[in-house]
């Protein structure tokens, strides 16, 4: 996948998908899949992703152009591929913004379900072979609907066709709808697609429902919505190896700060990405978010055990995909007590998995 911030190191022609896309759910998967080739991996509206997804970076470059947007990322700067005579025609490209534009307006971060690495990875299984990351900035906000259209999409990124969701806005103030896109579109030839907003138990699919989802601690529900299950990718650092002496080791996840967690407790997981283990199939594991408030923790911890799994996983990237909620966070009088729920819950996860 090549990924740019800049409109003139972009591939052209190009087929595009045009929002924030973050989560990259199914509702977003309804927007993206207009403008794949009917020969890619994208699942239907109801299907699922393999639970097994991990960053490999080293399948994408980026434009020297995007270090200011990339710089925490490991994907390896590179010159733009040549279009291929295997793969003639527009090329499938997911245009969004960054930062997202209410950060942009309220001057907050924004945890996000997907950061970017991780959207890419999956933009990249559904197909998309270039992701277009438009600067959020004052010159961007203050161009005007039908400049965007005309120079954005049609001069500078020559799109031969337009999906977008139903309740797409854009341009100065937002004045920019479905409607107005079409009309400047259609008239230079573009075609526009224009995809209703996908459901789900009667409610509209979206990433404010997954993340209140995410809160309540409903993993089914999430998984439900996204079309896969919801996970964690980082690199496991030192830290207090309490877990160790209690006889239930345990890998310390570092994730990056601008990931969406969910509500802090105990989850039933599978993990990713363990040493000398085949990359496709996940170990069962337990992993506690929180405090820690027994050993008088006070800053956030992501802890994961590997049930009837020993070895050294420091340095190592895993990513955690989360099966159930088991319990909340809870305070206990003593270390011992604390061992045997921590044995308890090592049992409910096995039975879950």
């Amino acid at each position: 996948m090549w990924i740019t911030s800049s409109l003139q190191t972009a591939q052209t022609p190009t087929d595009i998908a045009l929002g924030n896309f973050d989560g990259v759910h199914r509702g977003h998967q309804t927007v993206i899949r207009p403008i794949l080739p009917e020969s890619s991996n994208c699942p239907t509206a109801a299907g699922e992703f393999p639970a097994g997804t991990t960053l490999n970076s080293d399948l994408w470059g980026y434009s020297d152009r995007c270090p200011q947007l990339l710089g925490d990322c490991d994907f390896q700067s590179a010159v733009p591929p040549a279009i291929t005579s295997d793969a003639p025609g527009p090329i499938p490209t997911v245009v969004t913004f960054y930062p997202h534009p209410q950060e942009f307006f309220s001057g907050q971060s924004r945890p996000w379900l997907t950061p970017l690495e991780e959207k890419a990875v999956f933009m990249k299984r559904l197909g998309v072979r270039q992701l277009v990351l438009l600067p959020f900035n004052s010159e961007l906000s203050g161009l005007q609907p039908e400049a965007f259209v005309e120079k954005v999409l049609l001069d500078h990124l020559q799109a031969k066709h337009i999906s977008v969701g139903a309740d797409f806005r854009f341009g100065h103030q937002r004045r920019g709808d479905v409607d107005l896109l079409q009309k400047l579109a259609t008239r230079r030839g573009t075609q526009v697609t224009i995809v209703g907003l996908a459901q789900a138990d009667g409610d509209r699919i979206s990433s404010s429902r997954i993340r209140q989802a995410l809160c309540a601690g409903d993993i089914y529900q999430v998984r439900h919505l996204m079309g896969r299950p919801y996970q964690l990718t980082g690199k496991v650092v030192k830290g207090q190896q309490l877990g160790r002496q209690l006889g239930f080791p345990t890998a310390n996840l570092r994730v990056p700060p601008e990931k969406f967690l969910p509500r802090t407790g105990v989850y039933s997981v599978l993990v990713f990405g363990v040493p000398d283990h085949p990359a496709e199939q996940g170990l069962p594991g337990v992993m506690n978010l929180g405090v820690r408030p027994t050993v008088d923790g006070q800053n956030q911890s992501i802890e994961v055990h590997l049930l009837n799994w020993q070895g050294n996983l420091y340095d190592h990237t895993l990513t955690v995909t989360l099966k159930g909620f088991l319990r909340p966070e809870q305070r206990f009088d003593s270390l011992e007590h604390l061992k045997a729920q921590i044995q308890a819950d090592c049992e409910a996860a096995l039975a879950v998995l």
